[in-house]
This record gives C-alpha cells, structure tokens and sequence, in this order.
C-alpha cells in the first residue's frame, strides 16, 4: 500500500509542474496529509515560503501542529515548491455555520 502511495505522490508531483505555487500546494495537500484530515483543512494562502492552513476543529489542529514538520517536507516534495514553514489556525465559523452546527 506504502509503494502505491509513493506512485501515486510522484504522478501528483509530475501533473502539478505547469501550475503556479500556491495552486501546486493546493492540490499537493490532500495528498501529503491524506483524505481523512484533508477533509479537515484547506489551504487558505501561501507567501514566501509560508503554507496557511485552516483548519475546522480545535481537537484536529492538535493533531495537524504534531505532524507539522512530516508534512512539510511531503508538501514540499509533492509540490516541488520550497516550504518554509506551515502555520495552522483555526477556522472562524461565519453566522450561517454557526447556526448548522448549534455554536450560537
């Protein structure tokens, strides 16, 4: 399963070549940290080196800061873009997401 994961890394890597940047980190994300925590986040910026990551729950962003420097380097390998450093914060529900899901 671990070498279809790596093919499947590198062909990402390979199609992602005519995009720009922060569209190649974009995509490289879902990939690097997989779909369970994917669904989880969203690249909301990258600037200099720097990946912003927002991220929906408290409980997830513990657990995306303790795999910060993993994925790092797999959204650098991926992407072939150099990454600095990644900053994670917590997603602000809007009064719409609020309401859905009973934060009022």
């Amino acid at each position: 399963m671990e070498g279809m994961r790596n093919i499947l890394k590198s062909s990402v890597g390979k199609a992602l070549r005519e995009l720009r940047e922060e569209d190649r980190i974009a995509a490289a994300w879902a990939v690097a940290c997989g779909r369970l925590l994917a669904e989880r986040s969203a690249v909301v910026g990258f600037d200099r080196g720097l990946v912003r990551i927002e991220v929906t729950e408290d409980a997830w962003l513990q657990q995306f800061i303790s795999m910060r420097s993993q994925l790092q380097a797999e959204i650098s390998r991926i992407a072939e873009v150099k990454v600095d450093g990644i900053h994670f914060e917590l997603k602000r529900l809007d009064l719409v997401e609020k309401r859905k899901f009973g934060h009022e």
